[in-house]
């Protein structure tokens, strides 16, 4: 059981949320010990070195992977929500979706200036809501070290977007198929 047979337990489903999109749902993933473990602890191995201060999940699958990680890695966890679901002080992101547009918000305190934060969700399509995680981490003063999601999909601009705004970003899967 590798990193290849991660991809195994992604389910695709065809037109959802909308026709044309081929959604990667990874809750088959979640549902297994096994594999979930196995996510962990990859993730954890690469960043147990590297001086995190805080793990930052995007809403709603990076809150999964990122507090796993977070509590491995012993620091804290940031949610990044969607607008209006923090209850303290925010600062807001807008950004554009391959099916829309939305915001997300950090809480004000999340982050303190020189944090070294890592930014985790579960793929990276059109990069629209992890650049907007990355910009949020940049407004508190916070130093993104790395972006990291399970799956990034070739043959859409998000990775090369997150990597132009000088942030590295690792993925475990990568994947042409996307539409």
């Amino acid at each position: 059981m590798g990193i290849d047979s991660l991809a195994q337990k992604i389910r695709k489903i065809p037109n959802w949320p909308k026709p044309g999109i081929l959604f990667h749902d990874i809750t088959p993933l979640l549902q297994s010990p096994q594999y979930f473990r196995l996510l962990v602890d990859l993730l954890t191995y690469r960043y147990m070195q590297q001086q995190i201060d805080a793990v930052a999940g995007l809403d709603a699958r990076g809150f999964i992977i990122g507090a796993a990680l977070a509590y491995q890695l012993n620091v804290g966890f940031v949610p990044i929500r969607k607008k209006g679901k923090l209850p303290f002080d925010t600062v807001s992101q807008s950004y554009a979706l391959e099916y829309g547009e939305a915001v997300v918000e950090i809480h004000t305190d999340a982050i303190k200036p020189g944090d070294r934060v890592l930014l985790v969700d579960d793929l990276v399509a059109t990069g629209g809501t992890m650049q907007a995680g990355v910009e949020l981490i940049r407004k508190l003063g916070g130093n993104v070290v790395e972006a990291c999601a399970i799956l990034e999909f070739t043959d859409l601009p998000g990775a090369e977007k997150i990597r132009a705004s000088n942030v590295p970003l690792f993925t475990l899967l990568q994947n042409s198929g996307s539409m």
